[in-house]
């Protein structure tokens, strides 16, 4: 994936890369694999980052927390080293504003 951050070399370590995407609740699903409820079982477990509101009925998650915590899980990473991966990449989401 082109990160413009990168091949401008404004990429810190507490900025999401661009452009993105807030992809909705079924392209999650395709893209992870796990159904509604695991997404929300995951979330209350800290293994996936909260949603983004979108408007008062609906929710989104960035591409790129998506595609790092899939790549994360099919990696073999511990459950204890993904929630330290969602804790930073909501950090860095708070730090982006």
């Amino acid at each position: 994936m082109f990160n413009a951050n990168t091949a401008t070399g404004r990429q810190t370590a507490n900025t999401p890369p661009g452009p993105f995407t807030i992809l909705r609740l079924p392209a999650i699903k395709t893209r992870s694999g796990y159904s509604r409820s695991t997404v929300y079982l995951r979330i209350s477990q800290g293994l996936w980052t909260k949603q983004v509101s979108l408007g008062p009925r609906a929710v989104g998650w960035p591409d790129y927390e998506c595609d790092s915590l899939t790549a994360a899980r099919i990696s073999g990473k511990t459950d204890a080293e993904i929630r330290d991966l969602v804790i930073k990449l909501e950090a860095a989401r708070k730090a982006a504003i």
